[in-house]
């Protein structure tokens, strides 16, 4: 038994203004967060010195601060993890103490607020490594619009590249906007993500323009708007479903996954249903925009078979 029928009749071009007016909205908020507020890098990129603290009973994350700042770390980052009982501290560097000094600095402090404070981990990242990771990150990220609009542009005809890329470009941004809007922490796990989504949303947008390209060829009556609802809605089925099975498991991840995996599992939600969006929304609606018709996906007839047809 199917979820959802082949023969639905959604009218998804005939609302693409609305939706046009709703991406946006979403992009213009997201580009000045990301400009205004920047992202909440994380001590991967950053570089400094994180520290897991364990207590035997809860702790109030404000006289953690207040500890903190008397010992002169006024601008470290306090955060639970997991638990009420375990409290993760990032310091920042500082040129004239070293990691191992940042770490035990801080842990005495939080063994004047409690004796049988348990120090779980402690990580160090350079400045110049996270300087790496940051142009890495972005490099990659590059790379791979660049390798998909490639791909895009020989499997199909130009205007499809360009509309897969658009509707990339929209998730990435949108995406990435709403961990600098409510300043969720942005680190390699998160990158990594966001590259996954990347992948899932040409995944989607190829399987819609697959059935686009083939019903131009097939569909002898009606205007391209037609042809692209027809081809979204023979779609819809498939598409909803592949998404609400992955975000099952990614929802999992993110209430059950435990707080290092959190972001990670955000971003992939995140990207899941702005790509999904996309895949029928900003996709189909640039192509229609750029004028895509039958003439342009008609198969190239030989030399010798249009001889033959001459009378």
């Amino acid at each position: 038994m199917q979820l959802f029928k082949h023969d639905t009749h959604i009218d998804f071009m005939g609302k693409r203004k609305l939706a046009m007016i709703l991406s946006i909205l979403l992009i213009v908020v997201a580009l000045g967060s990301i400009v205004t507020r920047g992202l909440n890098l994380g001590i991967d990129f950053t570089g400094g010195t994180l520290v897991e603290v364990g207590f035997p009973a809860a702790v109030e994350l404000p006289s953690v601060r207040e500890k903190l700042s008397a010992e002169g770390f006024g601008d470290a980052v306090v955060q639970h993890f997991g638990t009420s009982r375990d409290v993760l501290i990032r310091l920042a560097p500082q040129a004239d103490l070293e990691s191992a000094e940042l770490s035990d600095r801080a842990f005495s402090a939080m063994q004047g607020l409690e004796s049988s404070a348990d120090l779980r981990r402690v990580e160090f990242v350079g400045p110049q490594v996270g300087d790496e990771l940051t142009n890495d990150g972005g490099l990659a990220m590059l790379y791979a619009l660049i390798g998909i609009l490639i791909y895009v542009g020989l499997r199909f005809e130009y205007r499809f590249a360009v509309g897969a890329v658009i509707a990339l470009i929209h998730d990435v941004i949108i995406t990435i906007g709403l961990f600098s809007l409510f300043q969720v922490e942005f680190d390699l796990p998160v990158l990594a993500a966001v590259l996954a989504v990347i992948g899932y949303s040409l995944n989607d947008t190829i399987v819609v323009y697959d059935r686009i390209r083939e019903n131009f060829r097939k569909i002898r009556k009606g205007d391209s708007e037609k042809i692209i609802n027809s081809s979204l809605n023979q779609t819809l089925s498939r598409t909803l479903v592949t998404s609400m099975t992955t975000l099952l498991v990614l929802l999992s991840l993110f209430f059950f996954g435990g707080e290092i995996i959190h972001g990670f599992a955000l971003a992939l939600i995140v990207g899941v249903v702005i790509g999904t969006y996309s895949s029928i929304y900003v996709a189909g609606s640039a192509i229609l925009m750029m004028g895509v018709s039958k003439a342009d996906l008609m198969p190239v007839k030989k030399e010798d078979e249009a001889a033959d047809e001459m009378p």
